[in-house]
């Protein structure tokens, strides 16, 4: 049965632009005879991509990290859009922009939220705090995700 995951991120704004720790392994080695340096990046990738707390690059992603990063998971996405809305509220007094402080923003996004969800699709969410410091935001459908369908659920929907 579909369900909803949720991830949550804050950190310093160029840690997130570090695109190169965002990306999953490549689902290949790099072949035999290759650079001792390419096959040694390779393993930390493959090592640390799955217990990096960083957003990958694509939303789906979040499936293939440690359960841990898990914030919560509903069954209904009504359920996720308020969790979305809850950290909205709560981060809103630190976003950069008095826009996106607006409480009818706020509630806007948490409406198009729900029906993303309910269509199946992810949503993913970014703002920019205090200098230098990013909030990244990110509701994961699962079993199956329309974008990864082959990745599995990270962990077990409530029940």
């Amino acid at each position: 049965m579909p369900h909803h995951h949720g991830y949550l991120w804050t950190g310093p704004k160029q840690r997130f632009d570090q695109e190169a720790l965002r990306r999953p392994p490549h689902p290949d080695p790099p072949p035999a005879g290759s650079r001792p340096e390419l096959i040694q990046r390779y393993r930390e990738v493959v090592a640390e991509f799955p217990s990096s707390d960083l957003p990958p690059l694509e939303t789906a992603f979040w499936l293939m990290k440690s359960p841990s990063a898990v914030r919560g998971t509903w069954d209904e996405p009504k359920e996720a859009a308020a969790w979305l809305g809850d950290r909205l509220t709560e981060y809103a007094p630190r976003f950069d922009s008095a826009a996106e402080r607006d409480i009818m923003r706020i509630a806007l996004l948490m409406n198009s939220t729900m029906e993303q969800l309910s269509w199946g699709s992810d949503v993913s969410l970014g703002f920019y705090l205090e200098r230098p410091l990013y909030l990244s935001l990110a509701l994961v459908t699962c079993s199956p995700n329309r974008a990864a369908p082959d990745l599995p659920c990270p962990v077990s929907p409530r029940r």
